[in-house]
């Protein structure tokens, strides 16, 4: 009975634990909501950075932008969004320890329906 007790809460525990895939995925989800509803305070908790860290956006048309890391944690109130909604999508990533690098493709849409 006791081992039967123990394996039922392993299950129970297992079954609830969030891999740390679905754990990224969550976070970017959250930290594309927040950005297009201005929230800055919780967007800024999507964030944690170390002196190596990098974000590059890559646009549709080719070119990229190489975006300071400061920028997504106190960004100016005019870059926010002021709704609208996004959706992510193509995840890929490289998880190791505690450092994982990871891309992943959205798509923004205004409140007025514009797309990009």
């Amino acid at each position: 009975m006791k081992y039967a007790f123990l394996l039922l809460l392993f299950a129970i525990t297992y079954s609830h634990a969030k891999t740390d895939e679905e754990a990224i995925v969550s976070l970017l989800k959250k930290e594309s909501s927040t950005w297009r509803s201005g929230d800055i305070k919780a967007h800024a908790s999507c964030w944690s950075f170390q002196p190596y860290s990098r974000i590059i956006i890559s646009m549709p048309d080719g070119n990229s932008m190489d975006v300071p890391p400061a920028m997504m944690i106190n960004p100016p109130e005019h870059m926010v969004g002021k709704g609208g909604g996004s959706k992510n999508s193509n995840y890929k990533m490289n998880i190791n320890g505690n450092n994982a690098w990871v891309t992943h493709d959205e798509e923004s849409t205004t409140i007025d329906g514009v797309t990009n």
